[in-house]
């Protein structure tokens, strides 16, 4: 991991999805020699942009099922607030800890989400000043939606064991780097 954030490593990716074995005719595959379609040297610089770019690429495809759904008066970052609370109740502070959420941002995605009637906020009955959060039906309803309009993606991504365990790889590459990312910002490398 280290060498991955100092250094950068070359890796093979393909083009459009598609591997360079599928064009021979700019390989040298028949002579035995097979060169990459395109190399990147992975950077933490580029996996962070990669992320990016994934992100934006999935709040697409949620706002498209939404619409599906007939759902316009919340976005994709509110439906993911959603999702992050799931069937428990928690307090704001335990919603950031699940989210890569800014303050302010929770705070008008909360408003939108209680004023559409997806969550209800209720006053902790320890500290009168601090509110849990917890789905209502229609969040539930939302929720219930999403994950089985997932499931055909699901399906596409994990179509036989080695994809299910390049998807168990990618999960856990990205939560290594979430966690050295988020202590070197604390406590520096």
């Amino acid at each position: 991991m280290q060498k991955l954030l100092r250094e950068g490593v070359e890796v093979e990716t393909s083009i459009d999805g598609y591997d360079a074995a599928d064009f021979p005719e700019i390989t040298a595959e028949k002579q035995g020699h097979r060169h990459p379609v395109h190399t990147v040297v992975v950077t933490h610089f580029e996996l962070a942009r990669m992320i990016e770019r994934v992100n934006r690429r999935f709040a697409s495809l949620l706002r498209t099922e939404m619409t599906k759904l007939g759902i316009e008066d919340v976005g994709p970052a509110q439906a993911m607030v959603l999702m992050a609370i799931g069937d428990v109740e928690l307090s704001v502070g335990e919603l950031l800890d699940r989210g890569h959420y800014v303050g302010s941002n929770i705070s008008y995605y909360l408003k939108q989400l209680a004023d559409g009637g997806y969550i209800d906020r209720v006053a902790s009955q320890r500290d009168k000043r601090s509110a849990r959060i917890r789905l209502t039906e229609k969040g539930e309803q939302l929720c219930a939606n999403l994950r089985n309009a997932g499931g055909a993606y699901n399906r596409v991504l994990a179509r036989d064991a080695d994809d299910l365990r390049n998807l168990e790889i990618a999960f856990q590459t990205l939560h290594r780097l979430e966690l050295v990312w988020g202590n070197a910002a604390r406590y520096g490398i």
